[in-house]
């Protein structure tokens, strides 16, 4: 049985459940902050779905896998394809000292086909936010061209991501204590789908 199988089958039940719950308040929490703002992520020329976002963790990687099983087959196919063209090119720009910005495999006329199912990274992108480290002082990140575009003259609005991390990390140790899989992981979306 490949990882990804391995990883679909252990994931199913209790741990996509919980992955979901956290999901769902991640969402809850970008929702309230981006509405607060009145901020709106569309028709952005420097679109994030171009970023190269790498992904660290299993449960995230099964998930995504497991959204691809809900697809028909000539859509997962197309994506597989897009997803091997865009590893092929990052590949040879990588080799070649070339920064390149192309767009996710997942990503078909704007809209994103596994929009339930996407990573963590894709959720909370865009918004100025924070991380706080123990005995440290938080840490503060500036969202994307657009969001800073759109609220330049505006106060910032509190947006923690670590109560999410914690989270997320709690989920991702236990999830790999279940399975016995310790590897590190460092993917992007078009890898994590040919693996």
């Amino acid at each position: 049985m490949t990882l990804s199988r391995r990883l679909i089958v252990q994931a199913n039940g209790p741990w996509c459940e919980r992955l979901k719950v956290l999901f769902d308040r991640m969402d809850q929490a970008y929702g309230c902050v981006a509405g607060a703002y009145g901020f709106h992520c569309r028709g952005c020329e420097d679109n994030c779905c171009y970023s190269r976002f790498y992904h660290h963790t299993l449960l995230e990687y099964a998930y995504l896998h497991q959204g691809m099983g809900t697809l028909d087959h000539g859509t997962r196919e197309t994506i597989l394809q897009k997803a091997a063209d865009v590893v092929a090119q990052s590949n040879s720009a990588d080799k070649h000292g070339h920064d390149l910005k192309i767009m996710c495999p997942l990503n078909a006329q704007g809209r994103c086909l596994l929009y339930t199912f996407r990573p963590m990274v894709c959720r909370l992108h865009g918004l100025d936010h924070e991380l706080c480290k123990p005995g440290q002082a938080p840490v503060k990140s500036i969202g994307c061209d657009l969001f800073r575009k759109q609220t330049e003259q505006m106060m910032y609005i509190p947006f923690d991501r670590t109560p999410f991390y914690k989270d997320m990390a709690q989920l991702e140790s236990e999830f790999r204590l279940k399975t016995g899989i310790m590897d590190r992981m460092k993917y992007t979306i078009a890898e994590m789908l040919l693996l």
